[in-house]
């Protein structure tokens, strides 16, 4: 759609909805709501007034509200997240990539920000802080640490297993990561060949090894360099010892390049 149709279309959307709330038809305004996507319903959110959005944010499906605000600009999060106990909003960000949930701690009050990691369980606020630890404009702040690693001594047919056990993996999943025992990187088993090899060979036969791996502390501006010359999906990131640290996955650097694009393009005018 374009962007001109897409805005008209949002602002009919937002108007419909106002009309709605003000006709005192919620039923019908949940309704719509749940027709749109996340990032459909964070763009409604932002350009409803204040009064009409705080109905909105009320209507929003529980289980949407985290995927919703990851997509919310900074000051409408901090609106929004302000407003709830540390125990709220550890619940309603609960699932987010580690990254996301960063990013957004980043954006509120120090003193929400350690109340929300002291609310999370150990595994994830331990993820979250690592993430935390670094500058957010290098490849460590952009960093997931949702990762699915393997050895080069297992089967193919040992990892299969593994997947069919869970219900999921993680997003953007195209190659699964192989360490050593001391979490050394050592290249990458595409997803494709775990479908198509034979079962019973090991990991060191279908693995790929001359792999870049993207060092913690490069700037988020070469990592998303990287990723357009590559046309990556994803990337391992290491420490300086090649410690696999995590991964960083295309929609992490959309941002990066959306901004650095833009830049270019002030600086030309």
């Amino acid at each position: 759609m374009p962007h001109s149709k897409k805005s008209q279309f949002q602002k009919d959307h937002a108007l419909e909805l106002s009309q709605a709330i003000d006709s005192g038809s919620l039923y019908q305004v949940r309704q719509m709501i749940k027709t749109l996507p996340t990032a459909g319903i964070a763009h409604l959110l932002e350009s409803s007034p204040p009064q009409t959005r705080s109905v909105l944010w009320q209507l929003v499906d529980k289980d949407a509200e985290g995927e919703v605000i990851q997509y919310l600009n900074e000051d409408l999060q901090n609106e929004i997240l302000s407003d709830l106990n540390a125990e709220e909003v550890a619940e309603l960000t609960e699932g987010l990539e580690d990254d996301d949930l960063a990013d957004i701690l980043q954006q509120l009050p120090q003193q929400l920000a350690t109340e929300v990691l002291q609310a999370m369980d150990l595994q994830d606020r331990q993820r979250v802080e690592t993430i935390l630890s670094y500058d957010e404009d290098t490849a460590g702040g952009l960093m997931n640490t949702d990762t699915i690693t393997v050895r080069r001594n297992h089967t193919v047919e040992l990892i299969l297993r593994y997947l069919r056990r869970h219900n999921s993996i993680p997003e953007m999943t195209d190659n699964l990561l192989v360490v050593n025992r001391n979490d050394e990187f050592l290249g990458i088993l595409p997803l494709r060949e775990v479908l198509v090899s034979d079962p019973n060979i090991s990991v060191r036969e279908v693995m790929h090894e001359d792999v870049e791996a993207i060092p913690v502390d490069m700037e988020a501006t070469q990592v998303a360099q990287l990723f357009e010359q590559h046309d990556w999906v994803s990337a391992p990131v290491v420490d300086s010892e090649g410690k696999l640290l995590g991964r960083i996955t295309i929609d992490d650097v959309v941002d990066v390049i959306r901004d650095s694009t833009e830049h270019s393009l002030m600086s030309m005018a």
